[in-house]
């Protein structure tokens, strides 16, 4: 059930591979909430995934931006503002990839160049996306920022590798900005902690299907579905929480503030020592 949220409003989501990811569930749900939004990926990323579809489907357009590259990012927000009719209302940084743990490295062996190409991806274009878009005057007064990060910025999930340094980076960037945009145009800037989730990014970890239990296990609500986080980044999208910034929001089931279960323990009590 839609119920007008963002009507009117305009938006740039930016990360939708494919029916899997959360920002192709988010830019679902804006437009079926009365949104128009601009779509955008990184070309390689779009010739690997399904973002025609999603733009057919929610009479979006496509702009390419590769979010390392600023002339890019400066290109997306002035063609995004030309073609929406104005300056934009939200923004979702969906954005993330490691060629450490893509390749195995482990984080005691990272290969630094590589190193260097996770903070720059996964993090650094978090702030040059926002960057872009202020120089190009494409944000609206009173809009809402978010991006996509993950437990592993405050607490070490080996596997995880030097995502996790990435990610720590993005939610201090996330904070900075919040302040910046905050004073100067009351813009709300948050990133959101999503559960261990079944997308292209995310299955691709090492061990992930053991991660993904264990955080069901954990959760007394269980593991967040997709489809619910795009819910929870629609209302920071929407009016409704036109106060709420600076923040780190865990959409967990409560994983985040679970010590123990009993499952957990009296699956560890049992299993065979060695």
């Amino acid at each position: 059930m839609a119920y007008g949220l963002l009507k009117g409003k305009r938006g740039v989501i930016s990360g939708a591979l494919n029916e899997q990811s959360i920002a192709w569930k988010v830019a679902a749900l804006a437009h079926a909430e009365g949104a128009k939004i601009v779509l955008t990926n990184a070309p390689v990323a779009m010739r690997m995934g399904e973002i025609d579809k999603l733009a057919e489907e929610t009479g979006s357009i496509i702009i390419g931006a590769d979010a390392t590259k600023d002339d890019e990012l400066d290109n997306l927000f002035t063609k995004a503002k030309e073609n929406l009719g104005g300056p934009v209302d939200f923004v979702l940084h969906s954005i993330g990839m490691s060629p450490n743990v893509r390749k195995s490295r482990t984080y005691d062996d990272l290969n630094y160049e590589w190193y260097k190409q996770t903070l720059d991806i996964s993090a650094m274009s978090f702030h040059r996306m926002i960057q872009a878009a202020v120089k190009a005057d494409a944000l609206a007064d009173g809009g809402s920022i978010v991006g996509l990060s993950y437990i592993a910025a405050q607490r070490v999930f080996p596997g995880y590798g030097d995502m996790a340094d990435a990610k720590a980076l993005l939610e201090s960037i996330g904070r900075s900005w919040g302040y910046h945009l905050g004073n100067k145009m009351k813009i709300r800037v948050n990133t959101v902690s999503q559960s261990p989730s079944m997308t292209t990014a995310g299955s691709g970890i090492k061990g992930f299907t053991g991660l993904f239990d264990f955080a069901e296990a954990m959760s007394p609500l269980g593991n967040a579905p997709t489809e619910d986080c795009a819910n929870y980044i629609i209302s920071l999208f929407s009016d409704l929480t036109r106060y709420v910034t600076m923040q780190n929001l865990y959409h967990d089931g409560g994983f985040s503030s679970t010590g123990a279960t009993p499952f957990v323990v009296d699956k560890l009590m049992n299993e065979p020592k060695s």
